[in-house]
C-alpha cells in the first residue's frame, strides 16, 4: 500500500487544541478491553486515536478491508513514545465513561440497531467482533403484525374446530340417547316376549289323586291310576301326586270329587274323574311340539290282551274246583294270543326289514321301542296278574309264551314302569279278600 493512502487513514477528524475526538453522533462501543491492538494510536507525534473510515454495513468486504487498516496502523505503531502511550491511556479511560454511559442511555433494539447502522466512526472497529459475539435478534415492525394476524387466525381456527367439536360431540350425545331408548324398548319388548314365553313354556297345574297304601301313605294297588301316572311321567310334564286312603278320606277331597274314588285328576282347576276321557284328554293338551304323543300307530296294539285281565278275574275268584282247570286255560288262551301279536312283526317292521330272518318281531313294546297308551293300559293289569296267580293259585305265566316275557322284561327296565308300580305286597294285600281259596 502506498504512503499516500497510509497517510488517508491517518486522524483526519483531529481536535488540534485538545487533543481529543469530537464525536457529533452517537456510537456504540464496545468494551474498552475488547478493542484490538491493531487500534491504538497510530498517527506520527499526535496524540488521541485515529478511528478508520466509516464502512456500509453488513457490507460482505468488511473484514478484508479491516485487515487493511490494521495492517496500516500497524506498520506505523513503531514510531510512538512512552508519552503518547500515557496519553493514549488517558483518552481510552475517557472514552470508556462515555460508553457507559450510552449503554445506560440505550433504547431499544431497533433504536441500537439504526444508531449502529447510521455510526461511521466505529463501524470498523467494533462490527467485526460484534457480528461474531453478539447477533442480533430484533424483529421489525410489519413482521411482528403478520405474526399477530396469522395468531389471530390461527385462534380462530380454534374456536371453529371447538364449535365444531362441541356439536358433533352433542349430536353424538343425541344418537346414544336415542340408541338407549331404543335399547330400552327393545329390552322391555324381550322381557315381555320372555315372559309370554315363560308362560307358554310353563307347565299347567295338574294334579293326580291315586289311591294310598295300606299305610295311607304309600302308593296302593290300582292298575288304573298307575296308569295315569305312567301317561303323565311319559308326556315330561311337571306334575303332583297325592295318595287318597279311602279310609279316611278328606273332606276337602269329599267337596273336590263327591262320590268319586280315586284315580281322578285336576287340570288348570278342572276336576277330571273318568279314566279314559282323561286319558285322552291329556293327549289333546299335552300335545306335539313341546310333549311327545303317545298314541300307538296301530290300532291292533290298542286291543292287544285286553282280555287277559277279565279272564284273571275269573280264574283267581273261582271258588269251585271243577271249574279250575277250564279257567286256568282261558287265561292260557288270552296269554298266548298276546305272545303271538307280539312275535309277529308289524308292518313298518317288514317295510324296513328290522324283523329277523325268521319272520319274527323283536320290538321292545306292543307297537314298537317305545311305551304308548296301549302299553299304559296293558303293562300294569299284566304286572298284577303276574304277582297274584303266583301267591293265591301258584300260577306261573308259561315259559313258551316268549313274546310275553320279553315284553315284561323290557318294562321292569324302565323307571316309568318300575316307579309307579305299587309294592308287590300291596298288590298282594288288596287281592287278600277278593281272591277265594278253592273248595275241597
Amino acid at each position: 500500500m502506498d504512503r499516500s493512502e497510509e497517510n488517508v487513514y491517518e486522524n483526519p477528524y483531529e481536535n488540534q487544541s485538545s487533543g481529543t475526538y469530537e464525536t457529533p453522533y452517537e456510537s456504540l462501543y464496545e468494551e474498552p478491553s475488547h478493542l484490538p491492538v491493531d487500534y491504538e494510536n497510530t498517527g506520527p507525534d499526535r496524540g488521541g486515536i485515529p478511528p478508520p473510515p466509516s464502512l456500509p454495513p453488513n457490507h460482505p468486504h468488511r473484514k478484508e478491508r479491516s485487515r487493511s487498516s490494521s495492517s496500516s496502523s500497524s506498520s506505523s505503531s513503531s514510531s510512538h513514545d512512552e508519552r503518547e502511550k500515557k496519553e493514549d491511556s488517558s483518552m481510552e479511560e475517557e472514552e470508556e465513561e462515555k460508553s457507559k454511559d450510552l449503554n445506560q442511555n440505550r433504547g431499544p433494539p431497533e433504536v441500537v440497531e439504526d444508531r449502529r447502522s447510521s455510526s461511521s466512526s466505529s463501524s470498523s472497529s467494533s462490527s467485526a467482533p460484534s457480528e461474531k459475539d453478539e447477533p442480533t435478534s430484533t424483529k421489525e415492525g410489519p413482521e411482528v403484525s403478520l405474526f399477530v394476524r396469522v395468531s389471530e387466525k390461527r385462534r380462530n381456527m380454534r374456536r371453529e374446530h371447538k364449535t365444531q367439536m362441541l356439536i358433533v360431540t352433542l349430536s353424538v350425545c343425541e344418537t346414544l340417547e336415542s340408541l338407549g331408548k331404543h335399547k330400552q324398548r327393545h329390552r322391555e319388548f324381550l322381557l315381555t316376549m320372555t315372559d309370554i314365553a315363560s308362560e307358554e313354556d310353563k307347565d299347567p297345574d295338574i294334579e293326580l289323586f291315586v289311591k294310598a297304601g295300606s299305610d295311607g301313605e304309600s302308593i296302593g294297588n290300582c292298575p288304573f291310576s298307575q296308569r295315569l301316572f305312567m301317561i303323565l311321567w311319559l308326556k315330561g310334564v311337571v306334575f303332583n301326586v297325592t295318595t287318597v286312603d279311602l279310609k279316611r278320606k278328606p273332606a276337602d277331597l269329599h267337596n273336590l270329587a263327591p262320590g268319586t274314588h280315586p284315580p281322578f285328576l285336576t287340570f288348570q282347576g278342572e276336576v277330571l274323574t273318568d279314566v279314559n276321557k282323561i286319558e285322552e284328554y291329556l293327549e289333546e293338551m299335552l300335545a306335539p311340539p313341546k310333549y311327545p304323543k303317545l298314541a300307538a300307530k296301530n290300532r291292533e296294539s290298542n286291543m292287544a290282551g285286553n282280555d287277559i285281565f277279565a279272564k284273571f278275574s275269573a280264574y283267581v275268584k273261582n271258588t269251585r274246583p271243577d271249574r279250575n282247570r277250564a279257567l286256568e286255560q282261558s287265561l292260557n288262551k288270552a296269554l298266548a294270543k298276546l305272545d303271538e301279536y307280539l312275535m309277529s312283526p308289524l308292518p313298518d317292521e317288514v317295510q324296513t326289514g328290522r324283523s329277523g330272518g325268521d319272520g319274527v318281531s323283536a320290538r321292545k313294546y306292543l307297537d314298537g321301542d317305545e311305551l304308548t297308551l296301549a302299553d299304559c293300559n296293558l303293562l300294569p293289569k299284566l304286572h298284577v296278574v303276574k304277582v297274584v296267580a303266583k301267591k293265591y293259585r301258584n300260577y306261573d305265566i308259561p315259559s313258551e309264551f316268549k313274546g310275553v316275557w320279553r315284553y315284561l322284561g323290557n318294562a321292569y327296565n324302565r323307571d316309568e314302569f318300575t316307579n309307579t308300580c305299587a309294592a308287590d305286597v300291596e298288590i298282594e294285600l288288596a287281592y287278600k279278600a277278593v281272591a277265594k281259596r278253592l273248595g275241597k
